[in-house]
């Protein structure tokens, strides 16, 4: 492997959702630490991946090759200034968490770092996952090829600008969220209308593909997509859910892209 060694600063979810594409990926994570502040964290990460080497101390996690920040952005803030003297020269850092950008992380690390930022995606967990990514430009041929097996092992990761990765984190990284919890209901319903789970996991599963493919790539409008099916049950519901989506995900965004400028101005 282009690697010998890989920490996790935090060992939280999405920690397990890395951790996991990995392993049905078949990488070995005998060489993967994970540092949380939490032994509970820690040990249910332990009994999922009994070879990962877990520990308190995030000194551990900054000493390694290439290092993943999964921390929220004000833990980010608080713990990498206490790792100054821990990084390996060259390190491959990658930060997982939007709203900090490649010039904040550059004052919270040491100069030369070679950074990258990913927005990750729930159905990483089955390498099925869309995580976009921006490369810093100390990041070059052969740091792109030591990752690549551990971002593809993933699903796909398209390079993108760094300004559009909150975009993302709404469109990708939460958006299973919007949906899930309908899909699960309609689950639910079907059996109690009298199918087996299994002839209804089918039909969904099947019918979800199908709806995406019909809405993004038939050639046809939206509208005109929209309109093939005459009976629409919760038409009456659609222009609430529709402005909650534009208020509340617009507002969420506004607010991740304001918070990734605030903290610069105030140094």
């Amino acid at each position: 492997m282009p690697w010998s060694t890989i920490g996790f600063i935090g060992g939280g979810r999405i920690v397990r959702l890395i951790l996991s594409g990995w392993q049905k990926a078949g990488i070995i994570l005998n060489q993967v630490v994970v540092s949380d502040n939490s032994p509970a964290v820690l040990e249910s990460l332990k009994q999922l991946f009994p070879e990962i080497i877990t520990t308190t101390d995030n000194h551990t996690s900054a000493s390694q090759e290439i290092v993943f920040i999964a921390l929220h952005p004000p833990a980010i803030r608080t713990a990498l200034p206490e790792l100054t003297n821990n990084w390996q020269p060259g390190a491959i850092v990658i930060s997982l968490a939007p709203v900090i950008t490649f010039q904040e992380l550059t004052t919270l690390l040491p100069g030369g770092t070679r950074l990258a930022r990913i927005i990750p995606n729930a159905p990483s967990m089955i390498g099925k996952g869309y995580n976009p990514v921006a490369f810093s430009p100390a990041i070059g041929p052969k740091e792109r090829a030591a990752l690549d097996p551990l971002l593809s092992a993933l699903g796909e990761y398209p390079e993108v600008p760094e300004p559009d990765l909150e975009a993302y984190a709404i469109l990708t990284a939460m958006a299973p969220t919007y949906f899930w919890f309908q899909w699960q209901t309609l689950r639910e319903l079907g059996i109690d209308f009298g199918l087996g789970s299994d002839e209804v996991d089918r039909a969904l599963t099947t019918m979800l593909r199908g709806s995406v493919e019909l809405l993004f790539n038939s050639g046809l409008d939206a509208q005109k997509v929209m309109d093939t099916v005459p009976i629409k049950p919760l038409s009456e519901l659609e222009p609430t859910i529709t402005e909650n989506f534009r208020q509340k995900l617009g507002s969420l965004y506004e607010k991740l892209k304001k918070a990734s400028c605030e903290h610069l101005k105030q140094k």
